[in-house]
């Protein structure tokens, strides 16, 4: 026969596993969706290179050249930016100076500002934005791009 200890032990289901403690202090969280974006807040200042390979939305300061081929830059309303600019998309509702490459569409909104030469496939600019510089629209670009 079994003594109550043993049936105690036995009949006792183990705890559950704990999660790995990670040793990376910012762990980023899986993206649900198939694109990820990134965002600069209205607070921070940033001069240097930016490089990515995500979708990144701009509101606050950054002087210094963006590359982010193939995916989207947005310039949001209290955005400052000074750069030499290279997206698949870029919209701008804030202010841009530098010259911008975007392999598909350019979007100047109404409070929207670009101060630059505009390489592209597409362009929307709507009324009472501001822009200042040569355009420069291949539609023979975005379709290779897409390719």
């Amino acid at each position: 026969m079994w003594s109550k200890q043993q049936t105690m032990t036995e009949t006792q289901t183990p705890p559950p596993a704990q999660p790995a403690a990670s040793n990376a202090p910012f762990a980023r969280p899986v993206a649900s969706a198939s694109r990820s974006s990134a965002r600069l807040g209205s607070s921070l200042q940033i001069k240097g290179t930016i490089t990515g390979s995500e979708d990144l939305q701009i509101d606050g300061i950054v002087e210094g050249p963006i590359f982010l081929d193939g995916h989207a830059l947005t310039v949001g309303s209290t955005a400052l930016v000074n750069s030499e600019i290279h997206a698949g998309e870029l919209v701008v509702n804030g202010k841009a100076v530098g010259n911008v490459n975007a392999s598909g569409r350019v979007e100047i909104t109404k409070d929207g500002s670009i101060v630059g030469d505009i390489f592209c496939a597409r362009i929307s600019i709507e009324d009472g934005a501001h822009f200042k510089g040569r355009i420069e629209i291949d539609p023979a670009k975005y379709k290779a791009a897409t390719i």
